[in-house]
């Protein structure tokens, strides 16, 4: 049996991250709850931000470039704590972007947040190999990575964003959805490049291609709305005055 490993280390911020810690004031966190590849460079990301002051999420991400702001919501009132913000944005990351160098180094992501100034990740690998070559290349591209810890584990750990997921795909979705997903990702199609069609998949399930094509749009479309409602629903201007 192969060992499993969970890593934790900090890194620099990079990207939108980065832009978002650099515009907002006194900020003091910021999480990544759920976030996805979409096409072309551009991630679909949701983001618990929490700053000491209040601030504006729609004129902060509007003062970024190549940034759309999809939903926001004020989570909670402002405390002694700090304000928080639950943002969902579809970003343009620039290469390299810390998670696809994750995704890319066959690491599972477990958590990354940014707390002032400096950006803590867990990850697990399933191999000491696998967490020298993530090391190595986190600290050539990014310029630093600092190792905080690093165990042995029984299990891969809840994936970024699994607990939201996990409630859709439980309840939320049919079985024939959930079958085309499963389909879908173990032969490739979400892959970048893709590795395999949806004419593939629809061969694999022994099914039409448009049966197949309207099952994974609903599956989708279920996804995206977790996504855009940030999990309760409410408009882009709940809890706002």
């Amino acid at each position: 049996m192969s060992t499993i490993l969970r890593i934790k280390f900090q890194t620099v911020p990079s990207g939108i991250i980065a832009g978002l810690e650099s515009t907002i004031p006194e900020v003091r966190e910021i999480s990544y709850e759920n976030i996805f590849y979409a096409s072309d460079g551009d991630w679909i990301e949701s983001l618990t931000v929490t700053s000491r002051t209040s601030f504006d999420p729609a004129s902060v991400v509007e003062s970024l470039s190549r940034v759309e702001l999809f939903h926001h919501q004020r989570t909670g009132v402002d405390s002694t704590d700090g304000t928080t913000h639950r943002l969902t944005i579809v970003a343009h990351e620039p290469y390299p972007f810390l998670l696809g160098v994750i995704l890319r180094g066959r690491a599972l992501p477990n958590r990354l947040e940014l707390r002032d100034g400096v950006l803590t990740g867990v990850v697990t690998v399933k191999e000491w190999a696998d967490f020298r070559a993530l090391a190595d290349t986190i600290e050539e591209q990014f310029g630093r990575f600092e190792l905080l810890s690093v165990n042995q584990a029984d299990t891969i750990g809840a994936p970024l964003g699994s607990g939201q997921l996990n409630r859709v795909l439980r309840d939320e979705l049919t079985e024939e959805q959930l079958t085309v997903l499963r389909t879908a990702h173990r032969l490739g199609y979400f892959d970048v490049p893709r590795g395999a069609s949806a004419d593939d998949i629809a061969s694999e399930l022994d099914i039409a291609q448009s049966t197949l094509s309207e099952r994974l749009r609903l599956a989708e479309g279920r996804l995206f709305d977790l996504m855009f409602s940030a999990g309760s629903g409410s408009s882009a201007d709940d809890g706002e005055e």
